[in-house]
């Protein structure tokens, strides 16, 4: 009993009657023109000649708002607000399909809208007369109403029973046109498609950034703690705690550098006119100097036309380098290293080798995870794990060079 009653209780049965009401205002002027045209066209006093000319025009204008974009705009949040139907706003310019489904939805809206109106102007009226038929005894005269001589409790009920069943047809037609918006209001296939290509290429944008911001900051974080606690062990030698510090200070003012920028980025709201630093392999030198500083022994070698290499590979590998430079301080401690940078046909050549100690690497860290991602999306191979004693990293991207 609940459920057959809950339509008649529900606010947004209501909300969805106001907004078929809209239909019928939006159809009563199509109305009245047929009205004007249909007794034109039966009538012997115009003439022919001039009423077809004049009904065409007519036509043309009557069509032309359902297939406007703007019309759809209006419907989209109409329906978003009063049908409680989730739409997305409009993006971009419609295609055919998308403006065919507009224009049929805009025709639904006003047969709908119509329904309603012819209901309510012929059910509510009828119903309040059996109503009043009820109390014509107090103080209003039976002569003076319809139907006078029928039964008052049966014509009640009657008037009752109408405006229940208005109640209802308006529930099912407000349902109804919640069910078709979506199909008919919501994007076209293609629309989605982009929709999905755009959201999975913020989602890599977004990964990309937290790959990086972990490459920067590990990298700070891992040379900073190793550069302090070799300060420490040395605090009777002036020039090599200096050295550690500069180092410290400038791993920190760079690491300080990349957070800004990949904070800023993520901050939707923020527009970010200058650059972000971007280090490519020309700045290798540099992160061989912090992680020396911090005890390591790297022993660095270059191969081949590495200026030539595209931005876009070269900033790929840079970080590349950093990150298996951080994981050796991070996991093998103050042990040599060899660093090999080579570009040999067509690829760069990228192999970090450094003694397994003890403690060893972690093949599952997000060193390796985010290393191997940067090789995927450029299109390259790695391979990283112990052998004969040693723990390499070897990465192959191609370069695109002829």
């Amino acid at each position: 009993m609940t459920r057959v009653l809950a339509p008649l209780v529900r606010g947004s049965t209501y909300r969805r009657g106001v907004y078929l009401l809209l239909g019928a205002v939006i159809v009563l002027p199509y109305a009245l023109l047929t009205i004007v045209f249909v007794s034109m066209l039966t009538s012997d006093d115009v003439p022919k000649l001039a009423t077809w000319p004049l009904l065409l025009i007519g036509l043309v204008i009557a069509v032309t708002p359902a297939f406007l974009g703007g019309t759809r705009a209006v419907e989209i949040v109409a329906a978003r607000g009063l049908l409680g139907v989730d739409l997305p706003d409009p993006t971009g310019r419609a295609d055919r399909e998308t403006t065919l489904r507009g224009a049929l939805w805009f025709g639904l809206h006003l047969a709908f809208g119509g329904l309603v109106g012819v209901a309510l102007v012929t059910a509510v009226p009828m119903a309040l007369v059996f109503v009043l038929q009820w109390f014509a005894g107090s103080g209003l005269s039976r002569d003076d109403l319809p139907l006078g001589d029928w039964n008052p409790a049966a014509l009640m009920a009657t008037g009752i029973v109408l405006l229940v069943l208005l109640a209802y047809a308006v529930a099912g037609l407000g349902a109804l046109a919640a069910q078709l918006a979506p199909t008919l209001l919501g994007p076209s296939q293609a629309q989605r498609i982009a929709a999905l290509e755009a959201h999975a290429g913020h989602l890599v944008e977004r990964n990309r950034l937290a790959r990086e911001l972990h490459d920067s900051v590990g990298h700070a974080l891992t040379v900073t703690t190793l550069q302090a606690a070799a300060a420490q062990r040395a605090l009777h030698d002036p020039e090599l705690v200096k050295r550690a510090l500069v180092a410290i200070e400038e791993t920190g003012r760079s690491a300080m550098e990349d957070l800004d920028h990949v904070l800023g980025l993520l901050r939707a709201a923020e527009r970010i006119d200058r650059p972000g630093p971007q280090r490519t392999l020309a700045d290798v030198d540099r992160v061989v100097a912090d992680v020396t500083g911090a005890g390591l022994t790297v022993t660095l070698t270059r191969e081949g036309p590495i200026a030539t290499v595209p931005a876009a590979v070269s900033r790929e590998g840079y970080r590349i380098v950093q990150e298996a430079l951080t994981n050796a301080v991070r996991h093998a401690g103050p042990v040599p290293v060899t660093v090999h940078i080579a570009v040999v046909d067509r690829s760069l050549r990228i192999d970090v080798a450094n003694p397994v100690t003890r403690e060893g690497h972690d093949p599952s860290g997000r060193g390796l995870a985010g290393m191997r991602e940067r090789v995927d999306v450029l299109g390259g191979r790695m391979t990283a794990g112990p052998a004969d004693g040693r723990f390499t990293v070897a990465v192959r991207l191609p370069t695109g060079g002829s």
